[in-house]
Formats: structure tokens, C-alpha cells, sequence
């Protein structure tokens, strides 16, 4: 079981490193620059996009979890058809995102705080990454697929080849023709439509006997479509939750100023760079559990539970080490801006904190979207983002300002945790012994 789950972890790990890398190299581009503002552009147009995916993530997670089971179930007709209708999708989410690319951007910068050059900048970051939405939307549906087809070395390639591309380009566009947050945003939009090539060329040499003729009565069958859209309704709620969380986290640290700003942001980079070290055994729970929740094998589910919590226990150790131990050097490595390293100080308790308290939360998000046990998933985020974390800012911020926001937040990710553990042998063992 652990060889099984590692296979399909070590590629996600990889893949995943390549994010926060990214994440880090812009910051990095933009942290050396004459104002904290550019950090914080990137910021508030980085959530606006993240928002807005959010309402399409679902797609590959989705679609990872009905692939899973087809292959579970040894159904190679409802594999083809698990990427036929995320694709479908793909297409109409596409053309909705550029055609209102305008009252999206009107709305979102009606809503985000932050100073007139932090606004400007990122106008000019959204108008420029806006077209790499095709490219990143039949990208869910591709890495969906291929980690439900239990195999994630795809993904991985089409990662490293994504965030490699955009670092490459995004230097060459910022440091050698001094685009600023303009060479950001080209360099990500050159990379997905890398990404997406890669994904198409894999598609074509290695997995064509999926490609079959579709028919129209299998692809529009009622039964199929409720479960699809039920699935996917629940995962695109849960989705939309935790985003706006994050972007809510955002837009309540531009108040504090830029400085304050760009401090939480960097933080926050140690919480993305632990989750998706996370996410890669999560990713891998989602595979195998949904595989042996297709397969309906309550034996090998119990144990594939069990050795991935204890995966997440191997990982969490030295990450809590490290951001203990060495914080000063990280927060250094993204900017050497005197006021900014100064004013995070105060907030390295946080860094500390978060690999204990998240890990939970990332490796049940794995298993719950293998076991397409959506309804649980949405309502456990309405607990921890509407019940948990806005009654904790509402009373702790006042009192509390920069670090009241910060607890709130972990509270979030805390309640997450709990609130699936809770729910899990119900939802996920329970509904296996039912099928």
C-alpha cells in the first residue's frame, strides 16, 4: 500500500513543487523592485483569478474522483466519457471567462482593498493573464483525468513544463525587458498553452483508445448527468468557499497597508509551499481511494486511510522544524526589503503553526473527493469558512487587528480538519459498504 500511494505521491510531490517555486520567483521578481506595491498587485490580481477559478476547479477534482471509480470498476466506456463532459464544460466556462472579462474585472477591483498603485498594477496584471483561461480550464479536465487513470507522471511533466516555462519567461520579460507585473502575467499565459499542448500530445500517443466516437445518448444520459452535476454543484460550493476565504484573508490584510500586506503574503507562501507537499498524498488519496471505492473493497480503503495520515505525519515533523528554526531566511529569500522583513516578525508563530494544523484538512480533502462524497465536503467547508472563520474574525480582528486575522484563519483550517474526521466513517467508509 505505501508503494502504491508513494508512486502516485512522488510525481504530485514534484509536480506541486513547482507551484510554490513559481509563487516564490514572482515574489521574488517583484519583492527587489523600487515599491511593495508590485508584491501586492500580484497579490490581490493572483486572487482575483484564483476566485474565479474557483468556480471551475471542480472540474479536475471531479473528474479525478469519477475516473477513479471507472477504473475501480473496470468501465473503460465512463473513463472517455469522465473526460467527454468535464470537457464540455471546459468550453463553455472558456468562452463565458473572456467574453465577461470586463464586469469581472469592474466587480473585482469594486471589491478589493488596496492603494491606487496596487489597483493600477493589477488592472494591468488581469488584462494579460485573462487569456490563459482556455488553456488553464481543459487543464483541469487533462490532470483530472490522468490522475483518476491512476497515473500522476503526466501531470507532473505537464507541471514542470508549465512553472518552468512561466519562471523562464516571466524572468526574461521582468529583469531583461523591465515589463514588471505586465512580464508576470505574459509569462503565465505563454506557459499554459504549453501546458495544455503537452497535455494533448499525451492524450493522442498514449491514452488514444479513449478517444472514442461519442454518442450522444450515453453523454446526455439523465442518471449520469444528475450524479455528475450533483458531484460537481457540491465540490464547485466547497471550491467557491475555501477561495473566497482566502481572497477575503487578502482583501482584510491590504486594510492593514502594503506592508502588512506583503507580510501576509509571504506567510502565506509557507502555507502554500506545505500544502502543496501535502496535496501531493492527498492527490494520491484521491486515485487510490477512489479506485478501491469503485472497486467497492472496504479492506484496502481502511488501509490506504491509514497510511496516508501517516505519510502526513512523516511530513509535518520537519516542515514545523524548518519554519521554527529558520524563518528569517526564508522571508529573505522572497524580499530584502528592510521594512517588510521587520514587520514580519511578529508573525513567525504563525509559520510555526501551520503545517500541525493544516495537514488534516489536506489529506481528508484527498480522500473525500475519491470517495465522491461531495455533500460532506460541501458542508464541512460551510462549517469552517461561514461558521468558523467569519465569526472569528468578526470578534478577534477588532481587538486583535493584523494577528486576530491569523488566527481566524488557522481556525478555519482547524474546523476543516475536525469537522471531516468526524464526518468520515459515515461518509466514506459507511458509503463503500453501502454500494
Amino acid at each position: 500500500m505505501n508503494r502504491s500511494i508513494l508512486k502516485l505521491a512522488i510525481p504530485n510531490i514534484i509536480s506541486n513543487i513547482t507551484v510554490p517555486l513559481l509563487g516564490l520567483v514572482d515574489m521574488m521578481l517583484m519583492g527587489h523592485l523600487s515599491s511593495p506595491a508590485y508584491i501586492g498587485a500580484i497579490a490581490l490580481g493572483g486572487t482575483i483569478f484564483s476566485v474565479m477559478y474557483s468556480f471551475f476547479s471542480f472540474m479536475r477534482a471531479g473528474t479525478t474522483g469519477f475516473t477513479a471509480q471507472s477504473v475501480g470498476s473496470h468501465d473503460e466506456s465512463e473513463i472517455s466519457y469522465s473526460l467527454f463532459r468535464s470537457m464540455s464544460i471546459a468550453i463553455t466556462a472558456s468562452l463565458l471567462i473572456l467574453c465577461l472579462q470586463n464586469p469581472i474585472a469592474r466587480l473585482s477591483f469594486l471589491i478589493l482593498d488596496g492603494s491606487d498603485e496596487v489597483k493600477n498594477l493589477a488592472i494591468t496584471y488581469f488584462y494579460i493573464r485573462i487569456w490563459a483561461a482556455p488553456a488553464n480550464m481543459f487543464l483541469y479536465c487533462f490532470n483530472g483525468w490522468f490522475i483518476g487513470l491512476q497515473n500522476t507522471k503526466i501531470p507532473m511533466t505537464i507541471a514542470i513544463i508549465i512553472n518552468g516555462f512561466n519562471i523562464i519567461f516571466s524572468v526574461l520579460f521582468v529583469v531583461i525587458f523591465k515589463q514588471d507585473v505586465a512580464g508576470v502575467a505574459l509569462g503565465t499565459v505563454i506557459a499554459q498553452y504549453c501546458g495544455l499542448t503537452t497535455a494533448l500530445i499525451f492524450l493522442f500517443t498514449k491514452y488514444k483508445r479513449y478517444l472514442i466516437r461519442i454518442k450522444l445518448d450515453i453523454l446526455l444520459d439523465v442518471s449520469k448527468l444528475k450524479r455528475f452535476f450533483r458531484v460537481n454543484g457540491d465540490l464547485m460550493i466547497r471550491s467557491i468557499l475555501l477561495v473566497l476565504t482566502i481572497a477575503f484573508f487578502t482583501n482584510q490584510s491590504a486594510k492593514f497597508g502594503d506592508n502588512l500586506l506583503s507580510v501576509n503574503m509571504i506567510i502565506l507562501q509557507s502555507f502554500y509551499i506545505f500544502s502543496y507537499f501535502t496535496d501531493g498524498f492527498a492527490y494520491a488519496g484521491e486515485a487510490i481511494v477512489g479506485k478501491f471505492t469503485g472497486a467497492n473493497d472496504d479492506v484496502n480503503l481502511r488501509k490506504a486511510i491509514k497510511c496516508l495520515f501517516k505519510w502526513g505525519a512523516f511530513i509535518t515533523i520537519p516542515f514545523t522544524i524548518l519554519y521554527i528554526l529558520f524563518p528569517t531566511p526564508f522571508v529573505k529569500i522572497i524580499s530584502d526589503n528592510a521594512a517588510i522583513i521587520e514587520a514580519v516578525t511578529p508573525y513567525y508563530i504563525y509559520m510555526a503553526l501551520i503545517p500541525i494544523i493544516t495537514v488534516a484538512a489536506f489529506l481528508w480533502d484527498g480522500i473525500y473527493i475519491g470517495a465522491t462524497a461531495s455533500k460532506a465536503i460541501r458542508n464541512t467547508m460551510i462549517i469552517s469558512s461561514i461558521a468558523t472563520f467569519l465569526p472569528l474574525w468578526y470578534f478577534l480582528t477588532p481587538a486583535f487587528g493584523n494577528h486576530g486575522l491569523w488566527i481566524s484563519f488557522l481556525g478555519f483550517m482547524l474546523a476543516r480538519g475536525l469537522s471531516m474526521t468526524f464526518m468520515a466513517k459515515k461518509n466514506i467508509l459507511q458509503s463503500v459498504n453501502n454500494q
